[in-house]
């Protein structure tokens, strides 16, 4: 017999507006507590000294957060000039200093070097793994850490700001992977300078974004007022690019038991044109439907041979147990 969770069967996404000095782990055990969930998790783990949009996914949406990993995200942040530091932020030691003040048009023409597929090598600060250890852990412990350059997307790179000379925000779009701080050492380095940065903030991951964020003093007082389902955001918030098929009743029964529906030949044709080459979590999901009844995420499911069979189901009204039905989406 299956272990009753303890908590609430509550489901869905915060866009949390993640607050200085708050690691992101702390962020989803504050939002979990608060809701008094059963499970939580969330979808890219944001520094405790950044703030911005932190996605926190709630009961069945924690089934959606591999979808939400790969999406493509916004940053706003600010380049300190003159100091380079162990960490490339504000709370490393200072490595070097510079009296060089780049002007604000040569850093628009340089960050210009940043726009694409370029290749980037990751801060020895990360969390990527070395020989199976963080590599922030071997950096703190004064070895040596040397990793591998990775392609990354940027999608667009700009100035918009210049406070003073002492300080350059820029903004940009970008894919999965991609180090803020890298950029900053690189285009210092591009530029004869020293540099770090001072002030990061993330404005948006996939569809959300910082205007529609909610800071948790806000989140606590609405739930005190009894309304935090004003706050919750459906599970299929992070799907907002995955084709979705109204089924009917009858079907939704079905795939519900992992079991797989026909569809009519209009609905086949209708579908295979939305479907595009996307991996997620390593996995091929090009052909991944999502099908809804009565306005809810039903399941997660792959179609081939015009047939929706349910790779991860939806139990959003009845607090049945998680079942997982053939390769694993989420």
């Amino acid at each position: 017999m299956a272990r009753k969770r303890k908590g609430l069967a509550v489901s869905g996404w915060i866009a949390l507006d993640k607050p200085y000095d708050l690691g992101s782990t702390q962020a989803v055990s504050r939002v979990r507590r608060l809701y008094e969930a059963q499970k939580a998790g969330h979808a890219g783990t944001l520094d405790p000294l950044a703030t911005g949009v932190l996605p926190i996914a709630l009961g069945e949406a924690t089934k959606t957060v591999p979808f939400l990993m790969d999406a493509d995200k916004g940053y706003r942040f600010v380049v300190e000039w003159g100091a380079t530091t162990t960490t490339l932020d504000r709370e490393g030691e200072v490595t070097e200093r510079s009296d060089v003040r780049p002007a604000p048009a040569a850093v628009a023409e340089a960050l210009k070097a940043f726009v694409g597929k370029i290749q980037q090598v990751p801060p020895a600060y990360s969390a990527i793994k070395v020989d199976g250890e963080r590599s922030y852990d071997l950096a703190r412990e004064g070895r040596e850490v040397e990793l591998k350059a990775r392609t990354v997307v940027v999608h667009s790179a700009a100035v918009t700001d210049t406070p003073d000379a002492d300080h350059t925000e820029i903004e940009i779009s970008c894919g999965k992977g991609t180090y803020v701080r890298s950029i900053v050492r690189d285009l210092a380095g591009m530029l004869g300078a020293c540099a770090h940065v001072s002030a990061l903030r993330r404005t948006r991951v996939g569809p959300f974004t910082d205007e529609g964020a909610i800071c948790l003093e806000n989140l606590e007082k609405l739930i005190h007022k009894g309304a935090g389902s004003e706050a919750l955001l459906p599970v299929e918030t992070a799907l907002d690019d995955i084709p979705a098929l109204a089924v009917t009743t009858e079907d939704a029964f079905r795939l519900k038991q992992g079991r797989s529906i026909v569809l009519l030949p209009r609905q086949v044709e209708t579908l295979r044109p939305l479907l595009t080459p996307r991996t997620i979590g390593g996995q091929d999901a090009s052909r991944t439907v999502l099908a809804t009844h009565g306005g809810q995420a039903t399941a997660l499911c792959e179609m081939r041979a015009g047939q929706l069979s349910p790779t991860r189901v939806f139990h959003l009204d009845s607090g049945e147990p998680d079942v997982d039905y053939g390769r694993t989406q989420g």
